[in-house]
């Protein structure tokens, strides 16, 4: 290989040059839109390459596969799903404020259903695409820049008359940089604009006297008023939108509450999800007021009906919905848009001068294309006028001609030679005539009919509407107020064409406070079984099967019905359940696996201690591991509000073998696997945090651990049974704790 053409270079500052311009690539060719349009390039090009093919409003639609392949194969090669999905996207009214394209077919809907495959659907242009955003192409407004491979040209920017970036908002992921822009009214961005194009001056706050905030397709409510300067001046911000809810009484003295519109953040996915989501409250046990729900959404709108019980709380029910589902949600705003070909975020007033500005320009470009149109058409006009009037010696010279360049040379240079005439006056007459080179064409190409009277009327006419066409062009570019006020008479139309009233409302709306209800302080009794189901009975039930209950279960305590239940498992953690979510019923009930109601896995850990809060609350609790390590905690460290936590500190391959709260115990007793026994005071134990490891509390040998654990307490004369012996704990030996202990023989 020639050593000439390797080029050496740092690796990080090819790699940094090489992402810096992927990154800019992918944030100006794909990702944002650009602010004088409000389009980003693959919905340009699918709008462009629409009026290339002729797909006009007023004519037939034209398959969805056609447009897309035609946007490909010229100037979009990025792959048919982008370019398809874009079409999609601009012919849903409920993602844009204004639909560009007229869809023919399944386009998808609301609750996130997509749209068939190209070759099933059919699509052509709105009005307003066509007249607003595509109208002026024919004259020359905006540049055309090569596709590309430089077989086709498409336009850099579409000469878009109305504030489409504001219109219709937009979304987009670049590299670093997300854009996000909500929907507004047609009418109030038009009434902002004139206001600002009347006084460049104004602020952002005289001009959402006009522009009141965002219009969702969708709808809904928006809570935040008195944020939105803010937003509006920083381009930055979150907007709270909340569902439109109505309340419906039913037979039996019931009420419904009927979701008639969704917040725009739920668009799609986001109304089954709702469903759910209420559906988990239901379970959970956050209400028990719902009785069903079903969505009746329809062509006609958005309809979710909630039934519910006869005595509930509606007005706090919809609260709870705000509080713990989407129906209240919030819009991050970040108006960010190319703007002379950088990102930029920017705020309403910088919009709106973006837009302003490119209307001016627009419009300069329009009226001096036209104007240069009107001056060759009255050159024109001019001469054939002229040409009239000696139209006897235009026609001697045509007959005395041997050709059209002789017969030209001599209207326009007045050259006469080789020219016969009838008599010396045409001649002097034909080398006085001075006609340009496009009036001795038009002359030359003029038809014999244009010389009936009539059609001589009709061309003075036609001369003295150029003449004022002239006029109003020149006036229009040398003054800017008249320009304006073309501008503004335009928008004008626009406003009253296509405007419609707003969907959104604004206002300031209090934080939503679900108020839960109380529910009366009784007692209950807690069983949990050996194979990890649990359930709460009352009291009255408990006492009446005592025996049994305290035969068949693991776990059996008593608490109120308002607490919560504390679950320490051998891997150290804490695991916290509210009484209220135990399911409650008969005795013979088989409950619920804990695992149903905690983050608690009964198949990676197992419970060694169940118990209550109140309890913990008022003792010590001993911690005992495999590994024999002790320790003590006031049980007041585990009243804790997150639903699982580390309860205590484990060495490497350790697990808790035991944890018991304390009231009158004096006496541990530990018992390993080998068959050593030991018997020490509580007191030897010190109190730690529920972080520590603890202290030892035997000396084990090599393969020994812990195996069980028992309590006592003075002149206690519990006995257990040991390989057929029976040993009474407190007949034991005394002992000191981190000692060895005794070995028991066994017959």
């Amino acid at each position: 290989m020639d050593d000439s053409r390797i080029i050496r270079t740092e690796y990080s500052e090819e790699m940094q040059k090489a992402y810096i311009d992927y990154a800019m690539s992918v944030i100006i060719a794909r990702a944002l839109p650009d602010v004088r349009d409000g389009l980003k390039p693959v919905q340009r090009r699918v709008l462009y390459d629409m009026y290339e093919l002729g797909i006009r409003f007023d004519r037939p639609y034209r398959k969805s596969a056609r447009i897309v392949g035609d946007t490909m194969g010229k100037y979009h090669p990025h792959g048919d799903s982008s370019i398809y999905d874009s079409l999609v996207v601009m012919s849903q009214d409920f993602k844009k404020g204004l639909a560009l394209i007229d869809g023919h077919g399944n386009f998808g809907n609301i609750e996130g259903d997509g749209a068939a495959a190209m070759r099933y659907t059919e699509a052509r242009l709105q009005k307003v695409t066509q007249e607003a955003f595509l109208g002026d192409l024919d004259k020359d407004v905006v540049d055309f820049i090569p596709n590309f491979d430089e077989t086709e040209k498409e336009p850099s920017v579409l000469p878009v008359r109305i504030p489409n970036f504001l219109v219709n908002g937009s979304e987009g992921i670049a590299v670093g940089m997300t854009t996000s822009t909500p929907p507004h009214n047609l009418c109030e961005v038009i009434d902002a604009m004139k206001a600002y194009m009347q006084n460049e001056t104004i602020t952002t706050a005289e001009l959402m006297r006009y522009l009141k905030g965002p219009d969702f397709p969708t709808g809904g409510i928006v809570t935040n008023k008195d944020e939105l300067h803010e937003i509006y001046e920083t381009g930055t911000g979150r907007i709270r939108i909340r569902g439109k809810v109505a309340f419906e009484s039913v037979k039996g003295g019931r009420t419904n509450v009927v979701i008639t519109e969704i917040p725009y953040t739920m668009i799609g996915t986001g109304i089954a999800r709702f469903l759910s989501d209420v559906a988990a409250l239901v379970e959970t046990k956050k209400t028990q007021d719902v009785v069903d729900i079903s969505n009746q959404s329809s062509k006609e709108g958005i309809r979710i009906v909630i039934e519910l019980k006869k005595d509930a709380d509606a007005e706090n029910f919809v609260n709870l919905l705000y509080k713990k589902t989407r129906l209240e949600d919030t819009f991050g705003v970040n108006m960010l848009a190319i703007c002379d070909g950088r990102p930029e975020t920017m705020g309403l007033k910088q919009v709106l001068k973006a837009n302003v500005d490119f209307q001016y320009q627009i419009a300069t470009r329009k009226y001096t294309n036209l104007l240069e149109r009107e001056l060759e058409r009255r050159e024109i006009q001019e001469g054939l006028i002229k040409a009239c009037n000696v139209i006897d010696l235009i026609i001697e010279i045509l007959r005395g001609s041997r050709d059209r360049a002789m017969a030209k040379a001599c209207l326009v240079e007045g050259k006469t030679d080789g020219i016969r005439f009838q008599s010396k006056e045409s001649r002097i007459m034909a080398e006085q005539l001075m006609f340009t080179e496009k009036q001795a064409n038009a002359i030359l190409e003029m038809r014999l009919y244009k010389l009936i009277g009539l059609e001589i009327e009709a061309l003075i006419n036609e001369h003295e509407e150029t003449m004022a066409n002239i006029y109003r062009y020149e006036d229009i570019l040398e003054r800017r107020d008249s320009m304006a006020q073309v501008i503004i008479n335009e928008l004008d139309e626009y406003k009253k064409e296509y405007g419609r009233k707003r969907r959104t409302v604004i206002e300031n709306a209090e934080e939503a406070v679900y108020r839960e209800k109380e529910v009366e302080e009784t007692d209950v009794c807690v069983l949990m079984d050996r194979f990890g189901y649990i359930r709460a009975i009352d009291t009255a039930t408990y006492e009446r099967n005592k025996e049994t209950a305290d035969l068949e279960n693991r776990f059996v305590f008593c608490c109120k019905n308002t607490g919560k239940v504390c679950a320490f498992t051998d891997t150290g953690q804490l695991y916290t359940v509210r009484v209220s979510d135990i399911p409650f019923g008969r005795f013979r009930d088989k409950g619920t696996p804990l695992d149903n109601i905690s983050s608690y896995n009964s198949g990676k850990e197992q419970i060694v201690c169940l118990t209550s809060q109140t309890e913990l609350n008022l003792r010590q609790v001993a911690f005992v591991t495999a590994q024999s390590m002790v320790k003590l905690v006031d049980g007041g460290e585990f009243d804790v509000s997150r639903r699982a936590v580390a309860a205590t500190k484990l060495a490497e391959g350790d697990r808790v073998v035991s944890v018991e709260t304390l009231s009158e115990q004096r006496y541990l007793i530990l018992q390993t696997k080998e068959g050593f026994f030991l018997k020490f005071s509580l007191e030897e134990i010190p109190e730690k945090k529920k972080g520590a490891v603890g202290v030892r509390g035997m000396k084990l040998g090599p393969k020994d651990e812990v195996e069980k654990v028992y309590y006592t307490m003075v002149l206690d004369n519990t006995s257990v049974e040991y390989k057929g012996r029976n040993l009474v704990l407190n007949d034991l030996k005394n002992g000191r704790r981190d000692t060895k202990g005794t070995k028991i023989r066994t017959p």
